[in-house]
């Protein structure tokens, strides 16, 4: 259907248009998508967008998203066809993992506690992922007494994902003390932005509303000076920040 007198087609040329002179490809990708907006789009989504898209973790959302839709379940069910056909650690935890991002946290629970067996039965990294799967079933203190007994037997082992993890369990178990030092640790070596969007998330569910905007302000000051491809890594959370941003100064 038509918007404003332009076809889909065309919306999409443009906007991939402003992709290649946001990120720096080569110009000629403009007379491509301008003089062939159908086919042109095409090609580029196929082989500049979706790759690149799938090197971030908001990305690799996207492009799992775009899959499901045109075939959904097809990550799960081609987990679990490699799984049967050959029964390893890593096609079991890649299970876990599709159970997961499909939203069947309960089930990826079980996956990755299966997974804990045997010689890996202390694996590190899976424990990681369990804690996540217990935390996005809403069972904070669960994921928290996991990792707290993960640190107590492995204080060497050091992963900013199983961080982040555990300053998101702290805070949702009502820690409020523990999850500030938590997140003001984390902010100050963790690469990306999403420890930053998170925490203002959880400052403005405590009520701190004017601790949320500083730290918006800050952190939205701290990304005019990160790199181009930091920038499209974080896409995401940088969103979800200005959407705080929009928040805080909109009249109550």
């Amino acid at each position: 259907m038509p918007i404003l007198g332009l076809g889909l087609h065309v919306i999409v040329a443009i906007l991939f248009a402003v992709h290649v002179w946001r990120t720096g490809q080569e110009r000629w990708w403009l007379l491509v998508l301008f003089m062939f907006p159908l086919l042109g789009s095409f090609v580029y989504g196929l082989t500049v967008w979706l790759p690149e898209m799938s090197r971030s973790r908001g990305g690799r959302k996207v492009v799992r998203g775009l899959r499901d839709t045109l075939n959904p379940g097809r990550e799960l069910r081609e987990a679990q066809d490699a799984f049967e056909h050959s029964a390893t650690m890593a096609n079991r935890v890649r299970v876990a993992d599709a159970l997961q991002a499909s939203g069947r946290n309960g089930d990826a629970i079980a996956a990755y506690r299966e997974a804990l067996r045997g010689v890996h039965a202390d694996d590190a990294d899976i424990q990681v992922r369990l804690a996540r799967a217990l935390l996005e079933n809403d069972e904070a203190p669960a994921a928290r007494e996991l990792l707290e007994s993960l640190i107590a037997r492995r204080p060497d082992f050091k992963s900013a994902e199983g961080h982040l993890i555990y300053a998101r369990a702290v805070a949702a178990s009502g820690d409020r003390a523990r999850a500030r030092e938590e997140f003001e640790t984390l902010i100050g070596y963790f690469a990306g932005i999403e420890p930053r969007a998170r925490y203002v998330e959880i400052l403005d569910g405590w009520g701190e509303h004017a601790a949320a905007a500083r730290l918006v302000e800050e952190s939205l000051s701290h990304i005019k000076h990160m790199p181009a491809g930091a920038r499209r890594l974080n896409e995401e959370w940088i969103r979800r920040l200005k959407h705080a941003s929009v928040r805080a100064v909109a009249p109550p």
